[in-house]
């Protein structure tokens, strides 16, 4: 039963929010968001001893229950989603929105789906939930976006509906396989997909993947990214690319790898071969950057991309790094838009061209600038480190005949990710400060609290990685059997 509190304390207070006016949905927000995060954190801590489940009677005439489980992998995502929703709603404590009622309604809304999605072990609700967490972000993007928002915000719908929809697809036909009545739940679509013929796995891979595919995103179903990152609201980005993208990540975990392994076994070369062109192509696009916003984008695009190659590489070790450094990105990356959101409010740009010297006029936030940078870029003893080292060895631990060259060249990343990072912070936080760079207020307090917390976990799990590592443990020998 505590499972249902994870998405009705969201869905909840994101419905009241409409209704609250001014700092009330902001202070309601908050306490949401506390209040979520706590039960994540008492579903983690209960995951170290036995999965917790719930199912109850939802539609029997099509076959499908409100069945809800927290693994270690389910209950690891949503304690990620509770902490970067926490972290979001304090550091926007003293920014002001247009209809804030309608503004936090729509975050947490989209909260809630997002904590559906990960704990959904019936297909047709995983449907439902993977909707859910989309529609309120269009609604943030087309009205609280950039100048460019209506055309960016339509791409980015087009591009996620049709993925939905063949997903959709793929999974009614995938119930209709299961023995007797169609049942959704995820052991039976998992006995009718893996006791398919392999020429229809193999078709039927790509209904699913190219959903799973455009969520995360690899190469080539990136292209809405970038454009959406940049015209989102800052909040959205962090929500789009610390969580949503996670969403396809565990799909591909959740009900493609365990669903169709005959399918995934004859397109994993295809997959990772696509993955490993969108890490190098990424980087070297993000070297290029000027604008900060679209820098980070790309350097996402790269890092999933690594995660995916090693999805399909059939290592166990891999899977397990996986998962790491799926909750590790997320943290990262909500530092590296939280950091560019307070450049872009004291300054006025994102445009590297017209930083510099921001070491001498907000040292501190200079400071927490280099740690989450040096963390993305997978220092030893930061928590980037711990995860992308499970995933190179996943790589070259991989069944295909050409692993070591796949490690090698995914290595470029690596390579070209401090390239663009370190750029980035010497003509941001050091060298001579520019005209635009007048003396302003460093870190205010909700600031301060936000990436203490961040910070903090960087640290924490790149020294003592082990209780993230237990919480996972046991879930990559489930896929990789």
């Amino acid at each position: 039963m505590i499972l249902i509190f994870l998405i009705l304390i969201p869905l909840l207070s994101g419905i009241m929010s409409f209704a609250v006016k001014g700092d009330g949905a902001k202070a309601l927000a908050l306490i949401s968001s506390m209040l979520t995060l706590a039960v994540a954190a008492y579903v983690s801590g209960a995951n170290y001893t036995t999965p917790i489940t719930y199912s109850h009677e939802w539609i029997p005439t099509l076959g499908t229950q409100f069945s809800l489980a927290g693994d270690g992998m389910s209950s690891m995502l949503c304690l990620l989603t509770g902490i970067v929703v926490m972290i979001v709603m304090i550091v926007s404590v003293n920014k002001e929105v247009e209809k804030p009622g309608a503004f936090y309604g729509f975050l947490l809304l989209s909260q809630a789906g997002l904590m559906g999605v990960f704990l959904a072990y019936d297909a047709l609700l995983f449907y439902v939930f993977w909707e859910l967490a989309l529609i309120p972000v269009y609604f943030l993007c087309s009205r609280w976006g950039g100048e460019k928002r209506i055309p960016v915000t339509f791409k980015f719908f087009i591009y996620t509906f049709v993925g939905s929809l063949m997903m959709l697809a793929g999974l009614i036909y995938l119930s209709m396989q299961t023995p007797g009545l169609n049942s959704y739940s995820w052991a039976d679509i998992s006995r009718a997909g893996a006791s398919l013929p392999p020429q229809t796995q193999q078709w039927l891979f790509w209904l699913l993947f190219i959903a799973f595919a455009i969520k995360m995103p690899i190469f080539p179903f990136h292209t809405w990214q970038p454009d959406t990152y940049e015209q989102s609201p800052t909040p959205v980005t962090i929500i789009l690319s610390a969580l949503m993208v996670k969403m396809g990540m565990y799909a591909v975990l959740r009900w493609l790898l365990p669903v169709l392994p005959a399918g995934v076994a004859y397109w994993s070369d295809t997959v990772i071969i696509m993955s490993v062109i969108g890490i190098v192509y990424a980087s070297c696009i993000a070297i290029v950057q000027t604008d900060l916003k679209r820098l980070i984008a790309y350097s996402s695009i790269a890092h999933m991309g690594l995660m995916c190659a090693v999805a399909f590489t059939h290592s166990s070790v891999g899977m397990h790094g996986i998962m790491v450094q799926m909750f590790n990105h997320g943290i990262n990356i909500t530092g590296m838009w939280v950091i560019v959101s307070m450049i872009e409010n004291r300054w006025g740009t994102r445009d590297m061209t017209k930083l510099g010297g921001m070491a001498s006029v907000a040292p501190n936030m200079a400071i927490a600038l280099v740690i989450i940078s040096l963390a993305s870029i997978a220092l030893p003893l930061t928590n980037g480190f711990v995860g992308e080292f499970m995933l190179f060895n996943g790589l070259f631990r991989g069944d295909s005949a050409n692993h070591i060259a796949i490690m090698v060249i995914a290595g470029l990343g690596i390579i070209l990710g401090a390239v663009y990072t370190l750029n980035m912070i010497q003509r941001t936080a050091y060298g001579n400060a520019s005209a635009t760079m007048v003396a302003a207020k460093d870190l205010s307090i909700n600031e301060y609290i936000g990436l203490a917390i961040i910070i903090s976990l960087i640290i924490f799990l790149g020294v003592y990685p082990k209780p993230l590592l237990d919480l996972t443990s046991g879930i990559a020998g489930l896929i990789v059997k």
